[in-house]
């Protein structure tokens, strides 16, 4: 099935579409099509959705791209997800900078949260931004046991255990047995991470369990893994899930 609008070319009713589709290469579109593991989606200066492949569309409640072509985020994801991606595209759409690698903890399909790695590019024609393509790669555990996945299952054990504190490169480095490069090298090799990337997936994963696991106050979670004070855990937490600790945990209840 391909990845643009069912019924051929887009409707002359929708200019912003056709501007959008326009400049996007169709090479390229059919190529998104066969990714497995990464959402694709096009989406026009009116936040309507121009073009997605199917990843996209097993990551709302809709089953073909027809039903989803057209609508906003409010028409498809929960009402915290939809907010998230909306303020993100509207900063993207307004001031023309991209969005890259930002380090995102979504719910897959059926409930499970999963992080994510996203990255937003917006289109121009003629210096005129005309919308925006985004990818975010599902970071599902690398399943290959050798020496790299050895030496890092060290560094995992070391930011679990020093959660409360600041951990170095170096001192992961160090539990790693390698060097600051070679380590960089492997973490996003296992992880598609930055070793800063990592440790705060490390404390934003052990937050959530804590938040629905527990009845601990949220200030005292956000001590116990390692933020400044509950404001910048709230601000954390927010950007990486599009929702603040308190509606994770009524969420989760």
């Amino acid at each position: 099935m391909s990845i643009l609008p069912a019924g051929g070319p887009v409707s002359a009713s929708w200019p912003e579409a056709a501007a959008l589709l326009g400049a996007l290469d169709g090479a390229m579109l059919r190529l998104m099509d066969e990714l497995s593991t990464t959402m694709f989606c096009a989406k026009d200066v009116t936040g309507r959705y121009v073009a997605v492949n199917q990843v996209f569309v097993n990551r709302t409640s809709e089953r073909s791209r027809r039903t989803v072509i057209g609508r906003r985020a409010e028409d498809l994801f929960v009402p915290e997800l939809a907010e998230h991606y909306t303020v993100q595209d509207d900063v993207i759409l307004a001031t023309g900078r991209p969005l890259l690698r930002e380090l995102e903890l979504i719910r897959r399909p059926g409930g499970e949260p999963g992080w994510y790695l996203t990255s937003k590019v917006p289109v121009r024609v003629d210096g005129v931004v005309v919308g925006l393509v985004s990818v975010s790669e599902d970071l599902r555990t690398y399943d290959a046991a050798d020496t790299t996945v050895s030496s890092l299952s060290r560094v995992v054990a070391l930011l679990h255990d020093q959660l409360h504190r600041p951990v170095s490169v170096a001192d992961m480095a160090e539990a790693a047995g390698c060097s600051p490069s070679t380590l960089e090298r492997r973490i996003r090799k296992v992880f598609g991470l930055s070793p800063g990337q990592l440790v705060l997936r490390t404390r934003i994963d052990q937050a959530a369990a804590l938040l629905t696991s527990t009845d601990l106050p949220i200030a005292e979670i956000a001590h116990c893994t390692g933020f400044y004070d509950q404001a910048a855990f709230t601000r954390t937490f927010g950007r990486l899930t599009g929702g603040t600790p308190a509606q994770y945990r009524r969420r989760s209840g």
